[in-house]
């Protein structure tokens, strides 16, 4: 059984919408789009060392649009042209109503139950399933207990508002912290593994 690890940059008030650009995600009403270039600071590094194994990804269609725009079109000499060939060479499996428009090579429609293909590709053999971005199917992974871990680079910066990483339906469970550390520009970087149920107690 392979695992599913969402990996994700959030701001201390948890929102994800629109890391990488102004253009990201605008929906909403989004202005501050491009939030974590001020702290590039090592962080970065992080993320693509998850990308460093075999794996494969699971997407929402609005990331899988920005990847397919840009990651088949990185030039040969640039520098993350390593990690652009990992991309392009993967399975993509992306939550979609337009399953005909999945031009980028090695891309799949997760169907009209998301959830039920998502258990049936972790149950399969195969590399770890990665998420980027994508917070509306991350909702629908984190309410069905799907995930088993988190890699979350949490930014020194409140947004105050936009699309978040956790919502009312996540379903209630315990993580464990496996491993943090920070950036000398304050980003905290942190693995987390599930280890059960939500045990309760009193101070009475």
């Amino acid at each position: 059984m392979r695992k599913l690890i969402v990996a994700a940059f959030t701001s201390l008030d948890g929102v994800m919408q629109a890391p990488g650009g102004p253009r990201e995600d605008t929906s909403g009403g989004f202005a501050h789009g491009g939030w974590i270039w001020p702290f590039a600071d090592g962080a970065g590094e992080v993320m693509g060392g998850v990308f460093e194994r075999p794996f494969e990804l699971l997407l929402g269609r609005r990331t899988y649009d920005i990847f397919a725009a840009y990651w088949p079109q990185v030039a040969a000499d640039a520098p993350h042209r390593g990690l652009a060939d990992r991309f392009n060479g993967t399975a993509k499996y992306v939550a979609t109503h337009h399953p005909d428009a999945l031009a980028w090579c090695h891309s799949h429609d997760l169907g009209t139950d998301v959830v039920a293909s998502v258990r049936r590709l972790k149950l399969g053999d195969g590399p770890d399933l990665v998420t980027q971005g994508s917070s509306q199917l991350l909702h629908q992974l984190l309410a069905t207990d799907l995930v088993d871990e988190l890699l979350l680079l949490v930014y020194p910066i409140v947004l105050g508002c936009g699309k978040r990483l956790f919502d009312n339906g996540s379903k209630a469970s315990t993580f464990r912290l496996e491993a943090s550390r920070a950036t000398p520009g304050g980003v905290v970087v942190s693995r987390y593994v599930r280890a059960g149920e939500v045990r309760t107690g009193s101070f009475e």
